[in-house]
């Protein structure tokens, strides 16, 4: 089984995490209908719009993780980051304009080679990196209505892989950087 209990009830928690987190800030993007123009906002269509733009691009690159980690025959499991969570909750409720949170995790257990390491490392801003090249070339042909979408879907991936990749311990790039110096030499 690729997915435990466990596993789907910290992706659903996490995704509604941090469509809260994000709701409020992105709400600005997001186009207003014709009914939120005269009655006001409603905030579950914010929420939601804070879900699809901010969602897939956690749980691909964690789950990038994992299903490579399981390639190489390693145990690999999907956490929601509850401190985190609850850090980043803490920091909307209170309007901060800079939000810092590690919404999720994937431990990893087993033996493999560092090469093996730096591809597991790799393959979640791998995923963003992807992502952020897909919506960029989505934005180039996009409807008006869809142009708040992928701007956000791009410019969150371009953030989750440059700052993945930075070579500072306990980041992704890091783990990428270490392990591929240790295979090579």
């Amino acid at each position: 089984m690729f997915f435990s209990l466990r596993e789907l009830i910290d992706a659903i928690i996490m995704i509604f995490a941090v469509g809260f987190i994000f709701s409020a800030y992105l709400k600005k993007y997001r186009p207003i209908t014709i009914h939120e123009f005269y009655f006001g906002r409603i905030h579950w269509r914010d929420l939601r719009f804070a879900i699809a733009v901010t969602a897939p691009a956690i749980i691909l690159h964690e789950l990038a993780h994992k299903f490579t980690a399981l390639s190489f025959g390693l145990t690999a499991t999907f956490h929601a980051a509850y401190l985190w969570l609850l850090i980043g909750i803490i920091l909307r409720l209170f309007g901060s304009s800079i939000i810092f949170f590690v919404p999720a995790y994937v431990s990893i257990t087993g033996t493999a080679n560092n090469l093996a390491y730096a591809l597991i490392a790799l393959a979640g801003p791998l995923t963003n990196l992807i992502i952020w090249l897909i919506s960029a070339r989505a934005l180039k042909k996009a409807s008006h209505e869809k142009i708040p979408f992928f701007h956000l879907t791009k410019e969150i991936n371009k953030f989750l892989f440059i700052f993945n990749m930075l070579p500072i311990p306990g980041f992704d790039g890091f783990q990428v950087y270490a392990n591929l110096i240790k295979f090579l030499f």
